[in-house]
């Protein structure tokens, strides 16, 4: 009998269970999306010489859990903004947390580290104003699309972010030649990596892929998700059947992926919790 990947596995029965605990509270999510209320534009501090700014979206009464993600978008580093978040993050701020959709310089106007230190003024504006927000300042996680994706691995690997979780979607894990500063060589590529930060001591990490994608093959996040383990770092990967990249700007799979990502930080995050091994001939009853 041929044996059967580890990784594929692991995927094929956790995509039965969460399949069905999205299908079981979809409709709980997309009720409290109507309590949703969000502030646009809040300007957080400076990139160089650029204003960034944040869009708050802020989850309904009742269902606070006091934690803050920080969502960076996706577009090659070179295009895309904020606003284009709008309904990627609704259902997982519809489930109680406070989402940050965060500007941060693109690499025709500032080329890397750029959105790390952006993404780092996003943190350090949230953590300031925790009181405020509603949340614990020591429950932010960094959420990435692609590009962002790259951001949110990059940056929850700095010790000076002091991230609690990372939630990355079809992360890029190799920046291109034109976002990196003129005359980068090849030592300066491969340090731009989030491959070259994930240590012993990364925060948990949680990994969604598409295994359709031919912008971003999944094969490279099933790498980061060996190098993880290696590590010794919580981390999970979800692969879905014959969704390409960007699949969650789907309503559907935007809303399996809250229900993913919620469970993964309340067992990591929220009320971390750890589990005794099945023992073999005990009934399960």
């Amino acid at each position: 009998m041929q044996k059967t990947s580890p990784i594929v596995r692991r995927t094929f029965l956790g995509m039965g269970g969460a399949a069905g605990l999205a299908l079981a509270q979809k409709n709980s999510g997309s009720a409290n999306a109507a309590g949703i209320k969000v502030e646009k534009d809040v300007v957080v501090g400076k990139g160089g010489d650029t204003e960034l700014h944040c869009d708050i979206y802020r989850p309904p009464a009742g269902t606070e859990k006091r934690m803050a993600l920080v969502h960076f978008h996706g577009g090659g580093f070179a295009r895309g903004s904020k606003d284009t978040l709008a309904e990627q993050v609704k259902p997982i701020t519809a489930r109680g947390y406070v989402s940050i959709a965060a500007q941060y310089r693109l690499s025709g106007v500032a080329k890397f580290p750029a959105p790390i230190e952006d993404a780092k003024t996003h943190i350090r504006w949230v953590r300031a104003n925790a009181s405020s927000l509603g949340i614990d300042a020591n429950r932010i996680a960094i959420v990435g699309h692609s590009a962002g994706g790259h951001i949110a691995l990059f940056t929850a690997g700095q010790p000076d972010a002091e991230l609690a979780a990372c939630v990355a979607f079809y992360p890029a894990t190799q920046i291109p030649p034109a976002a990196m500063p003129p005359g980068s060589d090849e030592r300066a590529m491969k340090d731009a990596s989030p491959i070259s930060h994930i240590k012993p001591g990364y925060p948990p990490t949680l990994l969604l892929h598409g295994l359709a994608d031919v912008t971003v093959p999944p094969e490279s996040s099933q790498q980061l998700l060996q190098l993880l383990r290696d590590a010794k770092v919580p981390s999970e990967l979800h692969e879905f059947n014959g969704v390409p990249h960007e699949f969650d700007q789907h309503p559907e799979f935007a809303e399996c992926c809250a229900v993913l990502t919620d469970f993964f930080l309340d067992r990591n995050v929220l009320h971390p919790k750890t589990y005794p091994p099945f023992a073999p001939g005990r009934g399960r009853g």
